[in-house]
């Protein structure tokens, strides 16, 4: 930790950022929107105000970029753009235990997909982490499938919320070596909120006519949970390791689910605690063999849900 910030403050601000974002699911639910709208709206409240900080401190950064890193900013930002398509449509059809918990298992997609597309080592911490992340999402499934397909679903579409954060996450690795974290957010989330709007004329999803309550929720979204929340996540990462502050970040899944128990309803039984419990397990073997390997860009965390 930098001895220049006092370590309340870095904790507090960590604690913080993981109760921001535990937000994310229980408001969804309270949105009386199409997945595919709160997705585009998150985006576009959050990007405004980060695209314009890239452009007026970044201006030179992004004048000089190649065509190459455009076009992986591009795919990064379509890859998050999917990421919050899918996540945000499973709440609509299984319970935020089993969605935060399958969307949380994203660290060990990662490093999956780090050891396939940029040939980083996968030791035997990530192989156990990688089997019981799989068990509790086979549970979780079992027990959706039991009480009936469309909770199956919603649990499919999570994992491939998770699989589609990975991707976002691995791209930006290979961005983020000569870019600065504001321009990369800026032009990602930017990238991400167009092509979500884009894909409303294909699939003729309305983008407008929904209560004031909802729209206070899509401002809260982006408010909370991505604005306050994912920007103090990367700030605690300056200052602290990356593997603690990704298993700091598994109180997410867990304060989501305690607030979805007065707010929706939703009480989680022992077969959703187990998978989720197996899954969570396996984020924590997979943070300890990341602290044994090179560490990512300091400031750069998932920023998914």
């Amino acid at each position: 930790m930098s001895p220049a910030v006092p370590r309340a403050r870095v904790y507090g601000g960590l604690v913080l950022g993981v109760v921001a974002v535990s937000w994310a699911a229980p408001l969804i639910r309270f949105a009386q929107a199409p997945s595919l709208a709160i997705s585009a709206w998150r985006l576009v409240f959050a990007a405004v105000p980060l695209l314009a900080l890239a452009v007026l401190r970044g201006r030179a950064e992004l004048s000089a970029l190649s065509a190459r890193t455009w076009g992986w900013l591009g795919l990064s930002g379509l890859a998050l753009a999917l990421h919050f398509a899918t996540w945000i449509a499973s709440l609509q059809y299984t319970t935020v235990a089993s969605s935060v918990a399958l969307v949380t298992t994203q660290p060990v997609w990662v490093t999956l997909f780090a050891w396939l597309a940029l040939s980083e080592r996968v030791g035997r911490r990530g192989a156990a982490a990688l089997v019981l992340c799989l068990a509790g999402s086979v549970l979780i499934g079992a027990r959706d499938f039991a009480a009936g397909g469309a909770a199956l679903w919603g649990d499919a579409l999570a994992v491939a919320g998770a699989l589609l954060a990975a991707v976002y996450f691995v791209v930006g690795r290979r961005v983020r070596e000569a870019l600065s974290l504001g321009t990369y957010v800026g032009v990602v989330y930017a990238v991400a909120a167009v092509a979500l709007l884009a894909a409303h004329g294909v699939v003729d999803s309305p983008l407008t006519g929904f209560p004031p309550l909802t729209w206070g929720v899509l401002v809260a979204l982006a408010l909370v949970p991505q604005l306050i929340g994912h920007s103090l996540l990367n700030a605690s990462v300056r200052h602290l390791s990356a593997p603690f502050v990704a298993v700091a970040s598994l109180g997410e899944p867990v304060l989501s689910t305690l607030w979805a128990v007065p707010l929706l309803g939703e009480k989680p039984d022992w077969v959703q605690l187990t998978g989720g419990g197996l899954a969570l397990l396996g984020v924590v073997l997979m943070s300890r063999e990341e602290s044994a390997r090179s560490p990512p860009p300091p400031d750069l965390v998932p920023a998914a849900d």
